[in-house]
Order: structure tokens, then sequence, then C-alpha cells
């Protein structure tokens, strides 16, 4: 089965490109937020509080 260009050139786009380094995360991974927001909750239910 031919492959469409040479194997030799594979990846030599990325290689030349600059590397820019990561931008900081901001907001916390998904699972560390929704355990979070959990934990509010049942502290807010234990309270007796209205949680819509």
């Amino acid at each position: 089965m031919p492959s469409h260009g040479s194997l030799t050139k594979a990846g030599k786009v990325r290689s030349q490109t600059p590397r820019i380094p990561p931008k900081p995360r901001r907001n916390l991974f998904p699972r560390r937020r929704n355990s979070r927001n959990y934990r509010r909750l049942l502290y807010r239910l234990g309270q007796g509080q209205q949680v819509s």
C-alpha cells in the first residue's frame, strides 16, 4: 500500500516549529473541582440550607 509522501520527511514541520511554554492553568482540573463542589453540597445539606 503506497504512502502519501516519503517516510524520511515524517515529523519535519513539528520539529521546525518553535517551542512555546504552556500557559499556567487557572482552573482546577475537573476531578478536583467536582470533588470540592460535592463536598460543599454535602456541607450545605448538613447545615439545612436550601440547595437549588
